[in-house]
């Protein structure tokens, strides 16, 4: 038998990679697996809020099919049986796409998203939609059909957002993978608060048709696992050009894996100091884990250099423009007719894009251009980037000035802004038992390196071994 399945109390904590080997081996039943992590989710998220919608019978239904398939040979793909969290703005077919808001309550999907559909056919299985700030901008908010998601490290605190439920049932062992989505950190701001990891793709890497949109134009999908090695499994089942999907790109076929245990002597990693030192100061246990990392990967033979980019200040006004007045593109109708069916923050929030003018966008999108040419140079002097992605550890979720004050202390929306990949993970734990946060960036289409520096990163610190206390 597996050795990562040698008892059943531990099958929450199993990897997607140890969970699909051992089902594939007929070592793991998956409807045990299903039914240990149904009977975890009924304990836990009632003080997590990770879902809008459990779809339990669906879902145990389609492990029962997986394992007689699995026991005559016929495995469909590599995540054969695996359970999978879906954010609330990306399509199942079956069930309600909420956006977590009143204003889609009850619009059920009539297919699944194009995402969605190649995890089904890598063999995953959907156990149910997950929380997120409404239409992936509003919250955290108290005043919506549903609760805010809740950090599994202190309930007390906030998972990060937009894919609040996505980082926080994978954090606390509900589902080992989930989808998210991400325009201006919303992958990697759950993954940095929870301590989990969280990809934002290159830009165009995977398909968004059947995903609510919020800016067209700065908007990705991504994996978040507790392993690095699970996501490049996982991304490299999502991954692949649409051709229905307007901002699709047509890349190779990536070996998102290739590297993973390959050692990072020779490579050349840029460190982006000023984000968090000078732009925005962050927390000390923030920094002191920073310099760790740049530290451990020096030692391991990295090359370390100090690269400069535009000011975080700046690219997330640029950031902030193209979001808002694409999203009031696609909310300002609704805003017009039914105000008072959006929650407070999302209303305050998507409002500020009826102010933006066109030669905003225009300025902005001329300057996103050269922005992307600056970092292009960075990353043709190293391999990969190194900077922060949170400033702080998560804030309690309670006190909405905490909130407010923190949510933009992070470096995560540049790389929206250029629609390069990048990746948030945990870089240590806080002297308040809380993630601290770590991002590397890559080349367009080279998510490859980027998992072998994180990976090699993972290596030297286990935190694929640390889980949040709550049981």
């Amino acid at each position: 038998m597996n050795a990562g399945v040698s008892a059943k109390g531990d099958l929450h904590w199993l990897t997607v990679a140890d969970a699909a080997a051992a089902i594939a081996a007929n070592t793991l039943s998956p409807v045990d697996l299903m039914k240990a992590l149904l009977a975890r989710i009924e304990r836990l998220d009632p003080r997590l809020n990770a879902f809008i919608r459990l779809d339990a019978e669906t879902a145990l239904a389609a492990a029962r099919v997986a394992e007689v398939e699995a026991a005559a040979g016929r495995l469909r793909g590599p995540l054969h049986g695996v359970p999978v969290g879906i954010k609330d703005i990306i399509d199942v077919a079956g069930l309600p796409t909420t956006a977590h808001s009143k204003i889609l309550d009850g619009k059920v999907a009539t297919a699944d998203a194009v995402c969605v559909t190649k995890l089904r056919q890598a063999g995953a299985i959907v156990v149910g939609k997950l929380s997120t700030h409404e239409f992936a901008i509003g919250g955290p908010s108290f005043d919506l059909p549903w609760p805010p998601a809740r950090n599994p490290w202190n309930t007390d605190h906030h998972p990060g957002g937009s894919s609040s439920g996505s980082g926080s049932g994978v954090a606390a062992g509900l589902f080992p993978m989930a989808l998210g989505t991400d325009t201006g950190g919303s992958v990697r701001n759950p993954a940095s608060c929870c301590g989990i990891v969280g990809l934002k793709p290159t830009y165009g890497l995977v398909s968004r048709r059947g995903v609510f949109p919020l800016a067209f134009t700065l908007d990705h999908v991504g994996p978040m696992t507790r392993t690095v090695a699970d996501n490049a499994l996982m991304l490299a089942c999502i991954a692949g050009h649409d051709p229905l999907d307007s901002g699709s790109a047509a890349a190779p076929a990536g070996h998102y894996a290739a590297a993973l245990e390959r050692d990072v002597r020779g490579l050349r990693v840029g460190f982006v100091r000023h984000f968090h030192e000078t732009d925005v100061p962050a927390d000390p246990e923030v920094t002191a884990g920073l310099e760790h990392v740049a530290h451990s990967l020096q030692m391991a033979g990295a090359e370390l250099k100090d690269i400069r980019l535009p000011a975080l200040g700046e690219f997330g006004a640029v950031n902030r423009i193209i979001l808002q007045s694409e999203a009031w593109a696609i909310h300002g109708p609704w805003l017009r007719s039914r105000p008072g069916d959006y929650g407070q923050l999302a209303r305050r929030r998507l409002m500020a894009g009826a102010f933006m003018s066109s030669g905003d966008y225009l300025q902005a999108s001329r300057r996103r251009k050269e922005m992307i040419a600056l970092v292009e140079t960075a990353l043709s002097e190293v391999d990969v980037l190194l900077c922060a992605s949170s400033m702080d550890p998560a804030c309690r979720i309670d006190i909405s000035a905490d909130v407010e004050r923190t949510y933009p202390r992070q470096a995560r929306t540049p790389f929206n802004v250029t629609g390069h990949p990048a990746l948030a993970m945990m870089s240590g734990l806080s002297s308040g038992g809380l993630p601290l946060s770590v991002q590397f960036v890559g080349r367009y289409f080279d998510e490859a390196t980027v998992f072998q520096v994180a990976r090699a990163w993972e290596k030297a610190s286990g935190t694929d071994k640390k889980h949040p206390p709550i049981v």
